[in-house]
């Protein structure tokens, strides 16, 4: 990681009033940051992924990717959020998405669209699970495709509609086709962005992992609202 900061906080959080989804949520999109994901762990940790939203201004600077500077500004507000709401836990991390984002939601499949995904299905396909290629939209059906990074197939194939999960190729005399993954966004289980890492180290386009902690050390549970 870039960067770590840590606080320490006394809370005098008697009982919860309101969900930890519901205060966190809340307070990240009020400060103009996009909420990635949000992960609670039994020991009482809570681990709160943020990112910069596309066009927006931030006092940092006007580069695409979160900063130390973000982290811990979300992370101060944070604290304050769930004291007032009664949210009890032992840790509080702020973190950016990383170099393997998670892909969510349709807007995230929108934001991405070109880059290289690693997807998880729900159900195997041609006896496997996990696939990884090129996120594209699909021609047809509204729905989304990987062209698969692993191996091309030539000849002809039956291709399946867009929505299903199923493996088409574009009939070519000449030379192999590209292969390409055609599934539904309720057919994923697990959808991430994979690593580019140059020569030099890691290093991407989509911005090394960096975040901030805070430890409660009074408060030993998590509501699970």
């Amino acid at each position: 990681m870039e960067g770590t900061t840590s606080a320490q906080r006394v809370s005098a959080a008697a009982g919860p009033t309101t969900s930890w989804r519901e205060a966190v949520a809340a307070t990240v999109t009020g400060l103009g940051y996009e909420l990635v994901d949000i992960e609670r762990v039994p020991s009482g940790t809570l681990r709160v992924f943020i990112d910069r939203v596309p066009g927006r201004a931030y006092a940092g600077g006007a580069g695409a990717f979160v900063t130390v500077e973000d982290c811990e500004q979300v992370t101060r507000q944070l604290q304050y959020a769930l004291e007032v709401d009664a949210v009890a836990y032992t840790r509080l991390e702020v973190s950016s998405p990383g170099l393997d984002r998670p892909l969510k939601r349709e807007a995230d499949y929108e934001r991405f669209a070109g880059h290289e995904v690693s997807l998880t299905l729900k159900l195997p396909f041609q006896g496997r699970k996990v696939w990884k290629g090129v996120l594209v939209r699909a021609e047809q059906g509204g729905g989304w495709c990987l062209e698969l990074s692993e191996r091309k197939v030539s000849g002809k194939a039956a291709a399946k509609p867009a929505g299903k999960a199923g493996v088409k190729t574009a009939t070519q005399a000449a030379e192999p086709a590209a292969q390409v993954l055609g599934f539904a966004l309720d057919e994923v289980r697990e959808a991430r962005l994979v690593p580019v890492v140059d020569f030099k180290g890691r290093q991407s386009k989509d911005g090394a992992q960096v975040d901030a902690v805070a430890a409660d050390p009074a408060v030993t549970g998590v509501d699970g609202g």
